[in-house]
């Protein structure tokens, strides 16, 4: 075997090596990439849900407030009324 053909095997042999290699460290990224997305979904969901329900109890305060201040209007209007 000529040197030439023992470097183009070597090489070859390494290219071989390198591109396997990489492959599976490619779909062991990729694995662990698709598991923190559904973990990055689920918080998503999670954050969704505090802030619809944030949503509702700040909608319940508003409600709850005009009306505390149509009952103190009334009153106002009533006492301006009297005296």
């Amino acid at each position: 075997m000529s040197l030439t053909s023992k470097a183009v095997f070597g090489g070859s042999v390494v290219f071989t090596v390198s591109i396997i290699s990489y492959v599976h460290w490619k779909q062991n990224y990729d694995r662990q990439r698709m598991r923190e997305g559904v973990y990055r979904d689920l918080d998503r969901q999670q954050q969704k849900m505090q802030n619809l329900q944030m949503l509702k109890d700040q909608i319940a305060l508003a409600e709850k407030y005009r009306d505390v201040e149509r009952v103190e209007k009334i009153k106002g209007e009533k006492e301006k009324g009297i005296a």
